[in-house]
């Protein structure tokens, strides 16, 4: 059996709004999986169905490049926010990068490149800043996209400086209309994605570990009202109509208008750029989303250091 800490209580709150001896009690039940957890108070109908969103646990930066019919984005890890203040960091995370949208965002391509201005790599580049800041450093993950007509456009959330920021994104739109407003509906759609935070573009993208892990929630749910299995089966169904519409970016309502789904955005758009407009894919990098910091406990600090 599982120790269950106060840390993962306080864990299991935060991620699922349910109380704390009901997460006790879940925790208890699923021997201290978090995930495990969730799920069975949702069962229990004691927390809400909210997305599901990594921890951010790390500072530093995520930057973006785009050109054309190409975009890359890159996570740039340090250990404190001062540091992510810092010119040649800034500059580092930029170059990485405008390096990622050379190479189409492949992170070991990046690493082994030339560095602008030395006769580093960029590995080599990040060992010499992390010798000379004294901070650990890491460039952690990237992506790019590529479309073959159309546009590959970019957004910064809570900008530190231009093209870094705490959350990137990457929209690429195929289509044969015009450019200049291919740009302005890519960017739009970039903010949309920034802030509801979809998982897929459809549901043919949609995760199957994901969608199997929610029919199983809704199904224990349904079971709960003690209805014919038939009738089971066509609530699953509904409900799951709901997860998509939560999860899968075409199904979203648009967040700049309130009103109308992303799908039909598009449709309307097609006509104002003269050509058919799909979304070729997208990335969304949050800063430090599914890394873990340990959590340092000040008032043991103290006493500790006052025992010594």
């Amino acid at each position: 059996m599982a120790q269950i800490t106060a840390a993962l209580v306080k864990e299991l709150r935060e991620s699922s709004g349910a109380g704390m001896m009901d997460c006790k009690k879940a925790l208890t039940e699923t021997d201290g999986d978090v995930e495990a957890a969730v799920d069975w108070l949702r069962k229990k109908g004691l927390a809400a169905a909210a997305k599901k969103a990594g921890r951010v646990a790390a500072e530093g930066l995520v930057a973006v490049a785009s050109k054309g019919t190409s975009g890359a984005v890159v996570e740039v890890n340090s250990e404190t926010d001062f540091v992510a203040r810092n010119e040649a960091f800034q500059g580092f995370a930029l170059n990485c990068a405008e390096i990622a949208l050379g190479v189409g965002g492949d992170l070991e391509q990046i690493q082994a490149a030339a560095y602008p201005g030395t006769g580093n790599t960029v590995a080599d580049e990040l060992t010499n800043m992390i010798a000379k800041i004294g901070e650990n450093m890491a460039l952690r993950r990237s992506a790019g996209i590529s479309v073959g007509s159309g546009v590959v456009c970019s957004y910064i959330h809570n900008q530190t400086a231009p093209g870094l920021g705490k959350i990137g994104v990457l929209v690429g739109l195929e289509s044969e209309g015009d450019t200049a407003k291919l740009e302005a509906l890519g960017r739009q759609l970039a903010m949309h994605v920034a802030a509801a935070q979809p998982q897929a573009v459809d549901r043919d993208g949609v995760d199957a570990s994901a969608l199997d892990r929610e029919r199983e929630v809704l199904s224990d749910q349904a079971r709960a009202s003690g209805k014919p299995e038939e009738i089971i089966a066509k609530m699953v169904e509904g409900r799951l109509r709901k997860f998509y519409e939560e999860v899968c970016l075409l199904e979203q309502v648009f967040v700049i208008d309130g009103e109308n789904k992303v799908s039909k955005v598009l449709e309307e758009a097609a006509k104002d750029v003269g050509a058919p407009v799909k979304i070729a894919g997208f990335q969304r990098f949050q800063l430090g989303e599914g890394v873990e910091r340990e959590e340092a406990d000040f008032a043991a600090e103290v006493a500790a250091t006052l025992g010594s």
